[in-house]
């Protein structure tokens, strides 16, 4: 998975087989709906085709990406299920989209019309999901707007340029999910779809859910479920439970070795402006990653508490000091015995009682989405688990 010398002192260990099962568990989740797996941000940072093949084995039957360019990535892979990209600016290479066969969402009339464009100049049908802002306020027409883009739609689908074959929105808090905007925002989706079906679409596919609506609310569920962040295992809603209740285990584990050890005195200045000094003799560890790798700055840590959590051998410590570029450190205490070379493991699966995505996330004031997709690119990918993974789930080897 990555082109990176072996000897590149941190990793991420992706486990496919990992994302295969949960991806599995959300098709137990998810009911009669058909699992939209999306594998946008190169797979949330697992790598975006063999997070794809993953999920595709574990059960989902289409795949959902923001870009065209990765959509393109997987058509060009030898991905053959159904793929949507939703997000792009004018001058996107639509035609070459269309001529693969992706599903482009269409969120306002410019894009109908580059859409309806491209498939022109491309000389087949574009199948098209309109995605409808039912009060995110975000990607997405307007309610008050839809009537119009169904018309012009269903007009270019008369021509034979497009098919209206989905109709899409996003929930604004399906992370709370008593929240009252989620039962109002599914109110106006049931309201696109009812004006849709009156104009004469005829709709595939009707999709509301990400992740946390996918695991808690099966009255969103409609034909398709798009679940991203628990396709890699971490909660939605830590809140209400983390991911072994939902029957998910986290694919990444994020480590690395040493690089050096040594014994300092009392009084020792730790990384930039001395946040955290040594209050007694002591041994300090040097982790050579820092936030150009993805390890947030803000989970650096001061003299009063840990910055973000690690492993290491079997007890739990925490940043001390700034979080620097390219390294961290680490307080082993005065009786360590660690030496260069050893592994720091920053987060896993929790299994091993190694600190989670979501305790970063915690630490750094922020989510569990962040933690993993900002896992740097030139942190070398380890993929294990693979000979789990049935690689002809919706992937024409030929291609491949």
């Amino acid at each position: 998975m990555s082109s990176h010398p072996s000897s590149y002192p941190g990793r991420a260990v992706v486990d496919l087989a990992a994302i295969r099962s949960n991806v599995a568990a959300l098709r137990e989740h998810a009911g009669d709906a058909a699992v939209m797996a999306v594998v946008k941000a190169d797979g949330y940072g697992h790598g975006l085709l063999p997070s794809a093949r993953a999920a595709l084995a574990g059960g989902a039957t289409w795949l959902g990406v923001a870009q065209v360019d990765e959509a393109l990535a997987l058509r060009e892979s030898g991905v053959t299920v159904p793929v949507l990209a939703w997000l792009y600016a004018p001058g996107a290479p639509l035609e070459r989209a269309v001529a693969a066969g992706v599903d482009l969402s269409v969120a306002a009339r410019w894009a109908l019309d580059d859409v309806v464009a491209a498939a022109r100049s491309a000389g087949v049908t574009a199948r098209v999901h309109v995605k409808v802002d039912t009060g995110l306020g975000r990607n997405g027409v307007g309610p008050d707007e839809l009537a119009d883009l169904l018309d012009a739609a269903l007009r270019a689908q008369a021509e034979g340029a497009v098919a209206v074959v989905g109709l899409w929105s996003h929930l604004a808090f399906a992370d709370a999910p008593d929240h009252p905007t989620v039962r109002g925002q599914a109110e106006v989706f049931a309201g696109a779809i009812a004006l849709a079906e009156r104009a004469g679409a005829r709709l595939e596919v009707r999709h509301l859910a990400n992740s946390a609506a996918t695991l808690t609310d099966a009255s969103v569920h409609y034909d398709l479920v798009r679940p991203g962040l628990a396709v890699y295992g971490l909660s939605p809603v830590p809140q209400v439970g983390g991911p072994a209740s939902f029957g998910l285990t986290p694919a990444m584990r994020l480590e690395a070795d040493l690089a050096l050890v040594k014994r300092v005195p009392a009084g020792q200045g730790v990384s930039y402006a001395h946040a955290y000094t040594t209050t007694g003799e002591t041994v300090l560890g040097l982790v050579p990653i820092g936030y150009a790798d993805g390890v947030p700055r803000h989970a650096s840590g001061t003299q009063d508490r840990w910055g973000g959590p690690v492993q290491v051998g079997r007890r739990r410590l925490g940043v001390a000091g700034r979080v620097c570029m390219d390294q961290v450190v680490l307080d082993l205490g005065p009786d360590a015995t660690e030496r260069a070379g050893d592994t720091v493991v920053l987060f896993g699966s929790g299994a091993d009682g190694e600190p989670t995505a979501e305790d970063w996330a915690q630490a750094a004031g922020t989510i569990s989405y962040e933690i993993i997709t900002r896992v740097g690119a030139r942190v070398p990918r380890v993929v294990v688990g693979d000979a789990a993974v049935d690689a002809e789930a919706g992937v024409d080897e030929d291609l491949a």
